[in-house]
């Protein structure tokens, strides 16, 4: 195995040691205790966009990373909060979460790790091999998939749901197909939100409902199946 990176030599002490302060918090706080895993969920969907917002307003840099690093670890407290629930029932720990993470990135990215999790050699530069090599990896782990729109959260929000579904039709070698009446060019972010936001603000004047009309636009094509979807 490669040896660990710089600054992650003391990872495993304050983990457990982490691991061990949520289980006092769910023996001992009377809040902690009453959440189930539904309960969780606002809080979980809350942390995953603070997340969103820290890295959205910039703070990456060294000189406010702070932020950051703070909603990274409200965002960790979660899915050990999860975790520590499932522990509770006998089902499974956070141990078996992370050596679950660790086997499933070490098999999914065999242009990294051998099988055995030793690093390889050579590695390939070609992000088509190595989206290829990660497909093929989820099949074996699940050979029932045949459909390469399953797996994707219905309930994501419809903007990140449509490109989701037509990055899985890309990956699939399926034609996502352009609609006769095209967007008007643009060139860049900006550009684009702005398409955007006319377009909700016109959906808005006609009593339509943006996201849900985009989230049947994703329905319609993911419903034409593999083999149909042109």
């Amino acid at each position: 195995m490669a040896d660990p990176q710089p600054g992650s030599s003391d990872l495993g002490p304050a983990f457990v040691r982490l691991a061990q302060v949520v289980a006092q918090l769910r023996e001992r706080c009377p809040w902690t205790r009453a959440l189930t895993h539904e309960s969780l969920l606002e809080y979980l969907l809350e942390e995953s966009y603070e997340v969103i917002e820290a890295v959205e307003a910039g703070h990456t840099g060294a000189e406010d990373s702070r932020e950051l690093s703070g909603e990274l670890g409200d965002l960790l407290f979660q899915v050990l909060l999860h975790a520590r629930l499932q522990e509770e029932t006998g089902n499974f720990s956070i141990n078996d979460v992370v050596s679950g993470l660790t086997a499933k990135m070490i098999r999914r990215n065999p242009h990294v790790f051998r099988p055995d999790g030793s690093l390889t050699k050579d590695t390939t530069q070609d992000t088509a091999e190595i989206e290829r090599a990660w497909d093929a990896a989820k099949k074996t782990e699940d050979p029932r998939r045949s459909n390469p729109f399953e797996g994707i959260p219905a309930s994501l929000p419809a903007l990140a749901l449509a490109a989701k579904t037509q990055e899985r039709a890309r990956r699939a070698g399926l034609p996502v197909p352009a609609k006769p009446e095209t967007l008007p060019a643009f060139d860049g972010g900006d550009e684009l939100g702005d398409l955007l936001f006319e377009a909700v603000r016109q959906a808005a004047e006609r009593g339509i409902d943006a996201e849900a009309a985009l989230r049947g636009a994703v329905r319609r094509f993911t419903a034409q199946g593999p083999g149909t979807a042109v």
